[in-house]
């Protein structure tokens, strides 16, 4: 049982169910981030636990107490929105200290509490101004000046950057870290942005039509997905999957399929899980990393199994610290990533170095990963 623990819930808008049977529990001080596409049900899970929406089946309880049917104003969270949400007749400060006020907070710790939270969040020369003559960035901070004020059992976070440009998203990622690392406050996040997720997450749950489809770590999410569709959502570029054949030659199971010229390629595979032997002589879903797949000079020294893999290649892209390069493998653009300086051409053949302690296998009916 966790902080806050969401407990087979489901929501459905008459005969249509949109969220199934969501089983979560957020630890005392977690960072967990709800991630997927539109349309996938983070956000009405995350209105949900806010009071927003109602629950058609299943408990949210916080500190053990079911909420289900508390006002939102009564279940102590609080919540920083997309579109910041702040009145632009009052100042900062009487934006950040609204609520206080309207739970009959004393004048004098209101005061105290925003000048706390003012330090905190580096926005003292601004209580006085409206929200008209602040930048995005500035919006952002009093949003979450004013739930910071409060001291709430858990913060909702959503989609807050989402408005932001690339460089401030960047920035105001850093300044959320930091935040909680110094708080340790209980916090879930909604996003559609993967790189946002991996960034700030404690624990990330995955969501894709309705289901959690993978709920772990950062690192558990990213090196071993459950399905295809963690694998191809999660990361950027994206992991590579292409269909191979699963064979055994020389007492090791292959993966085996073609280069660019038509050309077989077999990637041997070592310490195969216990489920790959059930697939032996069929076609399977072979899913690697970009940075799985890189020049002999920048592969992974640690690696138990590099494969060398000859083939032509069709595109490169110089990315600053990466270059980024295209080559054709069962068919399709397979992408890898090298070194900045690395002596790659487009249509020249190159010896690739292949990581596959890094490779997984997903089933091609189920999508599930085999293991």
């Amino acid at each position: 049982m966790g902080f806050l623990d969401i407990d087979n819930v489901t929501k459905a808008y008459g005969a249509v169910e949109v969220l199934h049977q969501v089983d979560i529990a957020v630890e005392e001080g977690e960072f967990l981030v709800l991630v997927g596409p539109s349309g996938c049900g983070k956000s009405t899970l995350l209105n949900m636990i806010a009071g927003l929406e109602g629950i058609t089946s299943g408990d949210i309880r916080i500190k053990d107490r079911v909420i289900n049917n508390v006002h939102p104003s009564q279940r102590n969270i609080a919540m920083v929105f997309q579109s910041y949400a702040l009145y632009p007749n009052m100042t900062v400060g009487q934006n950040i200290t609204f609520g206080l006020e309207m739970h009959g907070t004393p004048k004098p710790e209101r005061e105290k509490a925003m000048a706390e939270v003012a330090k905190l969040l580096q926005i003292e020369d601004l209580l006085k101004r409206k929200p008209g003559q602040l930048s995005g960035g500035q919006r952002q901070r009093v949003a979450m000046g004013r739930a910071l004020v409060r001291n709430p059992d858990v913060f909702l976070f959503d989609e807050p950057l989402s408005n932001l440009d690339a460089k401030l998203r960047v920035d105001m990622r850093t300044e959320i870290k930091k935040l909680h690392q110094k708080l340790g406050t209980t916090i879930v996040y909604v996003t559609h942005d993967q790189i946002e997720a991996m960034t700030l997450s404690t624990r990330i749950a995955v969501m894709y039509n309705g289901y959690v489809q993978q709920l772990g770590t950062p690192k558990e999410i990213y090196d071993n997905p459950s399905n295809l569709f963690v694998a191809t959502f999660m990361g950027s570029p994206a992991m590579n999957v292409m269909r191979v054949r699963l064979e055994e030659r020389n007492g090791a199971l292959h993966a085996v399929t073609t280069g660019a010229e038509g050309q077989e390629i077999a990637l041997r595979i070592e310490n195969a899980p216990a489920g790959y032997a059930a697939y032996k002589d069929r076609e399977v879903i072979l899913g690697i990393r970009p940075e799985a797949i890189t020049d002999p000079e920048g592969a992974d020294r640690n690696a138990r199994n590099i494969q060398a893999l000859s083939n032509t290649v069709s595109v490169t892209e110089p990315a600053g610290a990466d270059t980024f390069v295209t080559m054709t493998l069962a068919g399709k653009d397979c992408i890898s990533r090298m070194r900045a300086d690395a002596e790659v051409h487009p249509g020249q053949p190159f010896d690739f170095a292949v990581n596959m302690d890094k490779a997984v296998l997903f089933d091609p009916e189920t999508e599930e990963r085999i293991i």
